[in-house]
């Protein structure tokens, strides 16, 4: 224990701190402008001196380390003298321009002049004259204002790992620029913006449109995008969004976000916004009201239920919805339209992964806090590239047999475990296989393991979307097991662990709860008050088929757009068209919704209140921030939907819904609101958790298929955007405004191509016209796509396998072919 003493007041601390920090903790504030709680000690700025008794000198604190028995002093005359003097010199060259400046109201250098002085300048001498920059498409830089404090930098250094930026001149003429001429050319994450304790670093995004003591209300909320589930506050004016910040020790992210968090916002306000619903009359959508649509949805699925039994209708929920939205869209499902043909995107990636390897580990054996050390890549992971410790490459599309050399390697070094002889018996079976491959790495990589004391695995979904995927699985299973590692799913929606918590799968149940255990069904069917389907529901591959021989009559869409996020699109757009009937909520006009007969108009992120669970299993609350009169909450259109068809659903808000989960639910047995909010509550809340007999999953021997092809088309997981959501924020177009076919240098140089270039891309399902940016990243012979552009997106020129196992689509080994255009 240390025990120090800072203006007359005793202060304790349990471990090693600054003096700065240790008055921080004592509720005592030193002024600062170069430190920051998110970077290291630099002592550049001198404003955080104190007097220390027994030290002849004025020390900074943000370095000087507490020691027991000092003696301290924050504030005296010679103290603010020197403060006073040091603002003085700053003061030399930043221009009094605090009227027209953005960041007054919440600028530190103004806020210090207003406490200590000075209050005229004792100095004759012009400012040094910066020219202002405008042309990057997000900042704008001001560099007469710069104080030279390096925040900026040491976060794009050392934090963000991005160097994109940095202190060029000498003395005087000392100023923060980009590497680039103009633009950032950066991962535009805005958190230099939040470390900037002046106005050198600003937003075009809200520039000159208001002041921080005219906002109206400031909403602590979760980003709408990834689900890592970041904290973030949107402050809102006259029922828009001026900005949004992240805050210091709050959330996850801990006061950074990324691009998509902080730009990204705009899409909840955009002009493309659906306003009224839409009713298919003459082979045309033609706005409708409220009640002639939800009348004719309730009349068309209950006579469809009629003809051909609950069966003949499915449905596909949203991972961009809340967990209220999607609780409520299973039972009406389930209740009201008879079927458990319940699913959603998220079986291409994570609900496939996790189903596969809960069904080995068991439940919440994904369910972990995150955090994270050495980095080892194993793949194609370009936003790891600082950070890697190790990379491995598998041969193209050889993940899977890497992986089990891997599990190989370490099986025989450690042995098993003996705690789960179900899978100490199938990594026996699984080893005894030859091979195949040789990884040059594959020492050091199981050393480095072997020799690690806690092991975290992150799965990126691409593994799972192979016709062989679940190979991959079973040896991420089995060393996540082997190696007693913390497993993570990458998650690219903020609720996909939501929606399959709340059973919006065709086997489960809302809390995991499996449907073909008679118990579970029971108790819900009590509390629901009526029967639910006894008939095994269909997988979201299975839909299509279903669809295409007519054994699907009717899908109901929430949220999710299956005919430009599925492969082999216009094989999923020929399924939706052979339905009789289609209906699809949302917040835009999709290329989903224009196919469909009924389409409603939801409330969108930022609008409505609910929960989201992140990939941590993490339930978190979703605030709303604005208000719109002329929409509804995707729960309540069901509600009233579901009641027209004879089955009442009658909630007054989502706090009522999430009381009823709580109610019928074991997991989440007695969580509130209130608890929610407090930002702790983790997987498995007050509830039980499932417990039982591990599941025999079969394993399946190598797939022998060569990939001799010059190069092959993939899916591309773009910085800047987001599913299509993402395309409707202007900040996110004016930094991305396009897709691009990313190649490695060696291929681009013997197709003769260049950057920019524009290119044909084609292959077996179609072709589109792109540009060209060489990635010095990619290092097998693949060329990579995004799936964000209206009309250009991968998917519709790949072709896609089922993986029995899994129920995922297999989309690897697309041959493609590149043209130049002239």
């Amino acid at each position: 224990m240390i025990t120090i003493t800072i203006n007359g007041k005793e202060v304790h601390l349990d471990k090693q701190m600054t003096v700065l920090e240790a008055a921080k903790t004592a509720g005592i504030k030193i002024p600062t402008l170069c430190h920051h709680d998110l970077l290291k000690p630099y002592g550049g700025c001198r404003l955080c001196v104190v007097e220390v008794e027994r030290m002849p000198k004025l020390q900074n604190s943000c370095t000087l380390i507490a020691a027991d028995g000092m003696v301290i002093k924050t504030e005296s005359d010679v103290i603010s003298k020197v403060r006073r003097e040091i603002l003085e010199l700053l003061l030399i060259n930043h221009p009094l321009d605090c009227p027209y400046c953005d960041k007054a109201g919440e600028c530190e250098l103004q806020d210090l002049v207003d406490k200590y002085g000075p209050t005229v300048s004792r100095y004759k001498e012009e400012k040094r004259q910066v020219p202002e920059s405008h042309a990057d498409q997000i900042f704008t830089r001001h560099m007469g204002r710069c104080v030279v404090c390096t925040r900026c930098v040491r976060m794009c250094e050392n934090v963000q790992g991005a160097s994109a930026i940095s202190i060029v001149g000498r003395g005087n003429h000392s100023r923060m620029e980009p590497f680039s001429p103009t633009s950032f050319n950066c991962e535009y994450c805005g958190n230099c913006l939040t470390v900037c304790p002046v106005g050198a670093i600003l937003s075009r995004l809200y520039i000159h449109s208001f002041r921080p003591w005219q906002v109206d209300k400031e909403i602590e909320t979760i980003c709408p995008y990834c689900g890592v589930g970041c904290s973030l506050f949107v402050q809102v004016r006259d029922n828009s969004i001026k900005r949004v910040i992240p805050r210091l020790g709050k959330g996850l992210n801990k006061g950074l976000l990324c691009s998509r968090g902080r730009f990204g916002y705009e899409f909840i306000e955009s002009n493309e916004r659906l306003k009224n619903p839409l009713i298919r009359k003459n082979g045309k959508l033609e706005q409708g009201t409220w009640d002639d649509a939800l009348h004719l949805i309730a009349n068309k699925l209950t006579e469809i239920k009629k003809a051909h039994g609950g069966k003949a209708i499915a449905g596909m929920a949203s991972p961009r919805c809340t967990n209220e939205d999607n609780y409520v869209f299973q039972k009406f499902m389930r209740m009201a339209c008879r079927t458990n043909n319940i699913d959603s995107i998220s079986r291409t990636g994570f609900a496939a992964a996790q189903n596969y390897i809960e069904d080995l580990l068991g439940q919440g054996v994904t369910s972990n806090m995150i955090s994270g050390l050495k980095v080892i890549v194993i793949g194609n992971a370009k936003g790891l590239e600082r950070f890697k410790t190790l990379a491995v490459v598998p041969p193209v599309f050889k993940e899977a047999d890497t992986l089990e050399l891997l599990l190989t390697n370490i099986y025989k070094a450690k042995g098993v475990r003996g705690e789960k002889a179900a899978v100490d018996k199938m990594v026996r079976e699984m080893i005894e296989k030859p091979a195949g491959i040789e990884i040059k790495e594959m020492d050091e990589l199981v050393k480095m393991l072997l020799e690690g004391n806690s092991i975290s695995i992150v799965l990126g979904m691409d593994l799972v979307q192979r016709s062989d995927g679940h190979r991959s699985l079973f040896a991420i299973a089995a060393l996540t097991y082997l190696l007693e590692a913390r497993l993570f799913l990458l998650s690219e929606k903020p609720n996909e662990q939501g929606l399959i918590d709340m059973g919006c799968v065709p086997d489960m149940l809302p809390g995991g709860r499996p449907l073909d255990i008679g118990d579970f069904k029971h108790k819900f069917e009590s509390a629901w008050k009526g029967s639910i389907p006894e008939d095994s529901g269909l997988t979201l591959l299975e839909m299509i088929e279903g669809m295409n021989n007519k054994n699907i009559k009717a899908l109901y869409i929430m949220g999710e757009n299956p005919a430009f996020n599925l492969p082999n699109g216009s094989h999923i757009k020929d399924a939706l068209k052979s339905l009789d009937f289609l209906v699809v909520q949302d917040i835009f006009l999709t290329e989903t919704a224009e196919l469909a007969d009924v389409v409603l108009p939801a409330l969108g992120w930022a609008e409505k209140e609910g929960t989201y669970t992140n990939l941590e299993r993490r339930v978190q609350l979703l605030k709303k921030a604005m208000h719109s009169s002329t929409v509804m909450e995707d729960w309540k259109i069901l509600a009233d939907v579901s009641s027209m068809m004879g089955y009442d659903m009658d909630y007054a808000s989502s706090e009522k819904i999430m009381e009823e989960i709580a109610k019928v639910s074991p997991l989440y047995r007695d969580l509130t609101y209130k608890e929610i909010s407090s930002g702790d509550c983790l997987w498995p809340y007050h509830g039980e958790p499932l417990r039982g007999e591990l599941h025999k999953v079969p394993i399946t021997a190598g797939l022998t298929r060569d990939y001799k092809a010059d190069l092959y088309l993939s899916p591309e997981k773009p910085l800047f955007h987001s599913g299509t959501l993402s395309r409707r924020s202007a900040a996110l177009r004016k930094i991305c405004p396009e897709p691009a076919l990313k190649i490695s240098a060696p291929h681009a140089g013997k197709l003769g191509l260049k950057e920019g270039d524009r290119v044909e891309v084609s292959t077996a399902q179609g072709s589109i016209n792109v540009s060209i940016s060489i990635d010095d990243s990619i290092k097998d012979n693949r060329v990579l796509l995004g799936n964000n552009f209206e009309g250009r997106g991968v998917y519709n020129l790949l072709s896609y396998k089922i993986d029995a196992i899994t129920k995922a689509p297999g989309i690897e080994g697309c041959e493609v072919k590149i043209e130049r255009k002239q």
